[in-house]
């Protein structure tokens, strides 16, 4: 056996008959879906838990062959081909999700969204001889410098966001670096409304100066539309810099920042 399989949807609402709009959500159903996203991390590590017992060296991949935002279909399409839109918000949680994988890459050998093109949480839609990229497109563009490189442990302290009685860490992370001895940093701030400055301590690694992407928008919800199909792309970034020997990182709200340690 190469591998175990499993899967587990993200559900704004956690009710299978009332998954939740896509598109159409507050901030209440914006915190519940990224509190769910976030339990793969419990996830993961339950389930790594038990295949240690059994599997001490590893030898068994485990992979998320399924995984993703799942919401009630787009209003007017067939429910039976689970269209549906894609905001700010599947890629906060794509991000977020990418990250838990990376730093569980000991186990985590295979992890793919059940679909690519028109539904659920896909990286395109169509409509006839159209196309537009998703939010969701954009984050899987810009993790490609994680591709074939090794994973740097991290520790990461963060402040909490919290809503009501529940609260969630604003910030997750990972970080790699690659064949030609490159470093990369990925961060998403999931608060909606505040931007975090991120201090990091880099150790010896040697570096000069900092380069990056962000993805996000003014609204959790926004969307990209044939109408409009470039309102979320990934832009360059000048939020961090150098301090001493320390990287400086302010991330603004709701966005997914990669970074590159030249």
């Amino acid at each position: 056996m190469w591998g175990v399989s499993l899967h587990y949807y993200t559900l704004p609402t956690g009710n299978w008959q009332h998954k939740g709009s896509a598109t159409r959500f507050g901030e209440d159903q914006y915190f519940s879906t990224m509190q769910r996203a976030l339990e793969m991390k419990d996830i993961l590590h339950d389930q790594d838990s038990v295949m240690d017992r059994y599997d001490p060296r590893k030898k068994i991949a485990l992979v998320v062959d399924e995984w993703g935002v799942w919401t009630d279909v787009e209003p007017g399409t067939n429910p039976a081909f689970l269209y549906q839109q894609n905001s700010l918000r599947d890629a906060l949680v794509a991000a977020s999700t990418l990250n838990i994988f990376n730093n569980h890459a000991d186990r985590v050998k295979m992890a793919n969204l059940a679909q690519t093109v028109n539904v659920l949480q896909s990286l395109a839609l169509t409509k006839g001889s159209q196309m537009i990229l998703t939010p969701t497109y954009y984050v899987f563009d810009m993790y490609q410098v994680h591709q074939g490189a090794t994973l740097l442990p991290l520790k990461l302290v963060t402040p909490q966001y919290t809503l009501g009685d529940a609260h969630i860490p604003a910030v997750n992370a990972s970080a790699s670096r690659d064949s030609a001895g490159v470093v990369h940093l990925v961060l998403v701030n999931g608060y909606p409304a505040r931007s975090i400055t991120v201090h990091a301590s880099l150790g010896d690694l040697k570096w000069s100066r900092v380069t990056g992407q962000v993805l996000t928008s003014d609204h959790f919800n926004d969307v990209n539309t044939f109408e409009d199909p470039d309102k979320i792309t990934a832009k360059p970034f000048s939020g961090a810099s150098r301090k001493d020997d320390d990287l400086v990182v302010t991330l603004p709200s709701k966005s997914v920042v990669v970074l590159t340690l030249h």
